[in-house]
This record gives structure tokens, C-alpha cells and sequence, in this order.
């Protein structure tokens, strides 16, 4: 298969077909990392962050936990309190 680079405004771009990408297993809006190798550009599915609960980032906090009010001063502008 073959694409060619266009123009698409400032930048330029290949269009990767829907059958390549469903070879892939890729779906539109995924990110993705492009690396040069040896003078080739490498494409390839950026891992989604793993997911860490609210529970495990505390896990080993042992500490007090005392909830108190900041007091951010007077308005200076149209905030609503």
C-alpha cells in the first residue's frame, strides 16, 4: 500500500485507511508515538496510563485527616463563593 503526504494547512499528513486501521486495531482520535529509526518513521499505539484508584493512592497513608476551610481573601473579580 501506498499514501501520499499532503498539505493540510500548516502541516502535512497521511491518510491511513479504514482497513489498515482496523488491522491494527486502531481506532480514529487514538494516540500515537512516531519515532525515526534508521531513517523510517516508526508509528505506534501510545499505552494508556494505568488506572490507579483513589483507595491505592492512599494505601499507605497513616496519618489524620482533618478537613478545614482555606481562606482565599476578599473577591477581586466576578467569582462566585
Amino acid at each position: 500500500m501506498t499514501a501520499a503526504i499532503q498539505k493540510w494547512g500548516n502541516s502535512q499528513g497521511i491518510r491511513i485507511s479504514r482497513e489498515l486501521l482496523a488491522a491494527l486495531k486502531w481506532r480514529v482520535d487514538e494516540q500515537i508515538r512516531l519515532t525515526v529509526e534508521n531513517n523510517k518513521l516508526i508509528i505506534e499505539p501510545v499505552s494508556p496510563p494505568e488506572k490507579i484508584s483513589l483507595k491505592d493512592v492512599f494505601a499507605g497513608y497513616s496519618g489524620d485527616y482533618e478537613p478545614f476551610e482555606v481562606n482565599w481573601g476578599e473577591r477581586v473579580g466576578n467569582e462566585v463563593w
